[in-house]
């Protein structure tokens, strides 16, 4: 019976709203339309740069890209309800990357938020208002693209020491594309009409994303796209060549369902690294010259889980991504993105915090559910290999991913999840 509850809880938590209801849409009645603004100044993209990009991204300029990023937005949901702090997306390639977004979102809502709400309910803080909502995108999106400009840390540039200001890159569309349809390159409405913004400053840059925000939110607009070319402009198109370690690789080849994990480790990090583990690894053997791999190379505000399965171990974060300086992890969970997070900033400060704690989890597709965690039971039981055993089977694939940070720890569903 025990079992049975809990695997219709995971079920229903997994399950996307849209999945379980196809006949029934329903649209927020209080949203509010962002003032657009028509797009003035920036360069227009070089051809170079424009078939380069597009290759980098996507794996090719010749054939149509993922036809999904050019219909995403950064969604926010109705303003001041339950769900109020998240984003909503379709399930597809762009989930990985909108799921990552909101966790910087939430880092803003719970914690980067004014003096005077530092004593706030935090639920109260996950209710916002519509301006508060437009000010944690904004500083959402800034973030991401500063960070991958190398505006928070010299460390994103490894073996390079240099005293160059960072140099952040916005792209926005324009109306008239600047390269015809060839056989060299195939026109997907976008790429080849954008603009570029540079900024050497993070508050001009939030100022310029403000204006234009629109751009970014509007549901079944570019969204997604304009923020991954941004972020990978920023980043510099060599250097993401580099942090993918594969001349022939690009950020979204053999693309599962949700995205690859490298999109969320570069949004977290502002590097494109396709490894999880902490520092650089030296791979090679006697045969073979050790090749550096260059992992998370310091320790992240926003965390990452991984949870891929009983068959297959795979690949484990390091301590950076398992233990951030922040209560909030980007998970993914046998191909599922979703987002794990606590209200409490002392909860990895504190031994005390982490013995009994309540986490919240959430997905983009507009799933909740709040668990309580109790790390107590190896100390109330002994810790007991047959005891632990049964709970392992009977356990669902998300409280095996928190087990991976939270050894043997017993978890506790709170009611069904909320759809």
């Amino acid at each position: 019976m025990l079992l049975s509850t809990r695997a219709a809880r995971y079920a229903a938590l997994m399950a996307e709203p849209d999945e379980l209801y196809p006949e029934r849409i329903l649209y927020p009645r209080n949203t509010r339309a962002l003032p657009k603004t028509p797009v003035i100044g920036g360069q227009p993209i070089e051809e170079e740069t424009c078939m380069a990009l597009r290759t980098l991204v996507f794996g090719s300029c010749a054939s149509p890209p993922k036809v999904e990023w050019a219909r995403t937005g950064l969604t926010l949901r109705p303003y001041g309800q339950n769900l109020a702090f998240g984003l909503r997306t379709p399930r597809n390639t762009t989930r990985g990357l909108v799921t990552a977004v909101q966790a910087v979102m939430l880092k803003h809502f719970l914690f980067k938020c004014d003096k005077q709400d530092l004593h706030v309910n935090p639920e109260t803080l996950l209710k916002p208002s519509y301006d508060r909502q437009i000010q944690v995108l904004t500083s959402a999106i800034s973030e991401i693209i500063w960070r991958s400009a190398g505006g928070f840390s010299v460390s994103t540039c490894p073996n390079v020491v240099s005293n160059i200001m960072p140099k952040a890159i916005v792209v926005l569309p324009q109306d008239i594309p600047y390269f015809q349809h060839s056989v060299q390159y195939f026109q997907d409405g976008l790429t080849e009409t954008l603009h570029l913004f540079e900024f050497s400053s993070l508050e001009d840059l939030e100022i310029f994303i403000k204006r234009y925000l629109y751009l970014f939110h509007d549901e079944g607009g570019p969204g997604a796209k304009l923020l991954l070319y941004s972020a990978v402009l920023s980043r510099g198109l060599s250097k993401v060549r580099n942090d993918l370690e594969d001349p022939k690789v690009s950020i979204l080849s053999g693309c599962p369902e949700e995205g690859p994990m490298s999109i969320v480790i570069f949004v977290l990090t502002g590097r494109v690294s396709p490894h999880l583990h902490n520092g650089v690894l030296h791979v090679g053997d006697e045969n073979t010259y050790a090749i550096p791999q260059w992992g998370v190379l310091m320790r992240s505000e926003v965390g990452f889980l991984v949870h891929e399965g009983d068959s297959n171990v795979g690949r484990q974060p390091g301590s950076r991504l398992k233990t951030p300086s922040l209560p909030i992890w980007v998970t993914h969970c046998l191909g599922h993105y979703g987002v794990l997070f606590n209200t409490n900033r002392e909860l990895l400060r504190n031994y005390h915090a982490e013995r009994r704690f309540e986490i919240q989890y959430f997905t983009c597709g507009g799933s909740h559910a709040t668990l309580t965690v109790d790390t107590r039971v190896n100390e109330a039981s002994g810790g007991s290999d047959a005891t632990m055993e049964t709970a392992d089977i009977a356990a669902t694939p998300l409280e095996k991913l928190i087990r991976s940070k939270w050894q043997d720890a017993l978890i506790q569903w709170n009611g069904m999840p909320v759809m």
